[in-house]
């Protein structure tokens, strides 16, 4: 019997969490400002799985969500980041996973759209 990942979504500003978060990697592409790496208490950070640049300009500009998590989607399909995107599911096997983003709203963003892929 496989257990179900556990995949969290949470702000990189809030304060870890060592009894629930896991293993902690950040799903932006830019490290969020003013915020010290000490503190952050990032595992890892895997920039292929976050959206371009150009993906991120796009949906600021006014983008639609469906949209952008069709682009988003097909950017995860590319050879870079399916090998980042690989290892994913195989932390969230070993425990906790926590995606960590600077959007204000998690569940509204690419880190849910990566938790859905992940969570499978």
């Amino acid at each position: 019997m496989t257990r179900e990942p556990v995949i969290r979504l949470r702000r990189v500003y809030d304060p870890p969490d060592p009894a629930a978060d896991g293993v902690r990697v950040l799903v932006d592409r830019l490290w969020p400002r003013g915020l010290a790496k000490a503190v952050a208490g990032v595992d890892q950070w895997p920039k292929a799985v976050t959206p371009s640049a150009e993906l991120r300009k796009w949906f600021h500009d006014g983008g639609s969500a469906q949209e952008f998590r069709r682009r988003y989607e097909a950017e995860l399909a590319e050879p870079g980041a399916v090998a980042e995107l690989g290892r994913l599911p195989e932390l969230a096997a070993a425990g906790p996973l926590t995606l960590l983003t600077s959007v204000k709203d998690p569940a509204s963003s690419h880190a849910a759209v990566l938790a859905e892929l992940l969570s499978g």
